[in-house]
């Protein structure tokens, strides 16, 4: 997947995960609860495996701001994101999040691009077409600032705070 850019809808899903807000919880105490979505990337994508993921809950609020002709130039979202559960589809392994608070800044550049900067909890999946190149899905808690080109290309600027390999974790 390093030569075509993103599918409209993978795009969305990255970005989505991107600003769910989470942090530890045991294993399998999501599993009470049916996910509200079901994701499923193929190995190369999002880890070195087929990976899942279940999707719970968010509480989250959402604004835009314009500028004087009524262009969106900003969005802020902040509260508490969604409860995660990761699944290796190959061994079966599983690691879980439970929701918690961060903040989600996007500006929007006259070039087409956008500046994203994450604060809190957040997980953010690279793909191999990304910088630095995935597949990686990662737990940040701290502060992220990433950009976004025209085709979805995530380049990641700045990363400081603590941060949770969940591929290797499932690999254990």
């Amino acid at each position: 997947m390093t030569s075509r850019p993103r599918t409209g809808v993978l795009k969305g899903i990255t970005v989505a995960l991107s600003v769910m807000l989470i942090s530890l919880l045991s294993p399998g105490a999501l599993a009470a609860d049916p996910p509200d979505t079901v994701i499923e990337l193929p190995a190369g994508l999002a880890c070195d495996f087929d990976l899942r993921i279940e999707i719970r809950g968010g509480e989250q609020v959402f604004r835009e701001f314009t500028d004087h002709n009524g262009n969106v130039v900003r969005t802020l979202s902040a509260g508490r994101g969604f409860a995660l559960s990761f699944t290796n589809l190959a061994s079966g392994a599983t690691y879980s999040l439970k929701a918690n608070g961060a903040v989600t800044h996007t500006r929007f550049n006259e070039d087409g691009s956008s500046t994203v900067v994450l604060t809190g909890h957040h997980v953010l999946i690279l793909f191999p077409t990304d910088v630095p190149a995935g597949p990686s899905t990662t737990l940040h808690v701290g502060r992220v600032v990433y950009t976004v080109d025209q085709d979805g290309i995530f380049t990641v600027q700045k990363v400081s705070g603590k941060t949770t390999d969940i591929c290797a974790r499932l690999s254990e």
